[in-house]
């Protein structure tokens, strides 16, 4: 594969010689306008170069890097679903496939990251969330900055933690996975450390040194060794205060919404940031906050295949639904900042409407053939 000639493409793939002969490839999200936020063309664009890169011997390891300060990936391309969602709600047929070919391929990504065959390492740098967390959390080495930024933030906009986040969510404390997955809130890189989304720690400013050090390292022999005595060499950073401990383990799924609720309002007056996230739970979709309490009970008996299979049954009824659409009218088209979900709040949620969203839609799963 040549390296990428065309500096404005949305993802740079670049194919780094190492001293020992091998390559270190590089998927570089290349939107720093949007916050490097995954569209389809991209989704395209890093597929078949993971697909040649895990065919080639001498390709050593893949590391993926967002382009400038802010953000690594912000999330999907939240503006092209809004649109062809739409589109397919004035029709009252689907007319528009965007949102549907978008969640399949994207969850085949993230999946292809998940099970890849070499060490993937990511740098989640600023902000991470969406479909930027599906790639952090995929890969096998989680790489965060003093400056990382990372949440489940879907429960404002009506869609919920998908991308692999229910595999995520399943492999967290589970007190730990409940409120962060119904409130949104956002994580810090000691954060994403103590739960177990983030692996390793670097500077922000050693960051752009890592390929260079990948480079460096000696590729001889195991690969997972090479890749892990580079990271532990690089300066860790001064880490803001970890603020995920003040969850209590008294709080874990399995409950009904209506006692998940009760007991995460219970903790008001905690903190400033357990409030905040109390707060965006209230005024966040009621559907959302339903679907992640029933997404908990059902992730810890399934595996990873299956995850992805689920999110893809419910994201699609997400897709055809109200709040979904008008969530993101209200916070990224509009931006009025009111929207007008479906139920007015979590007491007139109907338990039948959340579970709704768990009966596969058609004869077959598009991503039956996962696994």
């Amino acid at each position: 594969m040549q390296p990428s000639n065309d500096k404005h493409a949305p993802v740079l793939l670049f194919e780094h010689a190492s001293r020992s002969g091998h390559i270190v490839a590089e998927a570089h999200l290349n939107l720093e306008a949007t916050l490097n936020s995954l569209s389809l063309e991209m989704i395209d664009i890093i597929n078949p170069a993971l697909q040649e890169w895990a065919a080639r011997p001498e390709v050593v390891a893949v590391l993926f890097t967002g382009a400038g300060e802010r953000a690594f990936c912000a999330g999907g391309d939240i503006q092209a679903l809004y649109h062809a969602m739409v589109k397919n709600h004035e029709q009252g047929e689907v007319v528009d496939e965007y949102p549907f070919e978008f969640f399949e391929r994207e969850y085949r990504l993230d999946y292809q990251i998940h099970t890849y065959p070499k060490p993937v390492i990511v740098l989640g740098h600023g902000v991470v969330m969406g479909g930027g967390l599906g790639i952090l959390s995929a890969a096998r080495y989680r790489l965060v900055t003093e400056r990382s930024r990372i949440a489940m933030p879907e429960v404002t906009i009506g869609l919920f933690p998908d991308a692999g986040q229910t595999w995520l969510l399943r492999s967290m404390p589970q007190h730990q996975a409940t409120f962060l997955g119904v409130t949104g809130s956002h994580m810090n890189g000691a954060d994403a450390l103590a739960v177990g989304v983030a692996t390793h720690r670097v500077a922000g400013e050693s960051r752009h040194a890592i390929a260079d050090a990948l480079c460096a390292a000696a590729w001889g022999g195991d690969a997972d060794m090479a890749v892990s005595d580079v990271l532990a060499g690089l300066a860790p950073g001064e880490f803001p205060d970890s603020q995920v401990h003040l969850i209590p383990e008294s709080l874990s799924p399995g409950g009904e919404l209506g006692e998940v609720v009760a007991a995460i309002d219970a903790l008001r007056g905690t903190s400033d940031w357990i409030d905040r996230g109390i707060a965006t739970m209230h005024t966040g979709c009621p559907t959302t906050v339903g679907i992640v309490v029933e997404q908990l009970k059902r992730a810890g008996s399934i595996e990873l295949a299956d995850a992805f299979r689920l999110e893809m049954t419910v994201a699609t009824h997400c897709a055809n639904n109200h709040d979904f659409a008008e969530g993101v009218r209200a916070l990224l088209i509009e931006k009025d900042n009111a929207p007008r979900w479906q139920f007015d709040d979590l007491a007139s949620l109907p338990k039948a409407y959340v579970d709704s969203h768990f009966v596969e839609p058609w004869p077959l799963n598009p991503l039956s053939d996962l696994e």
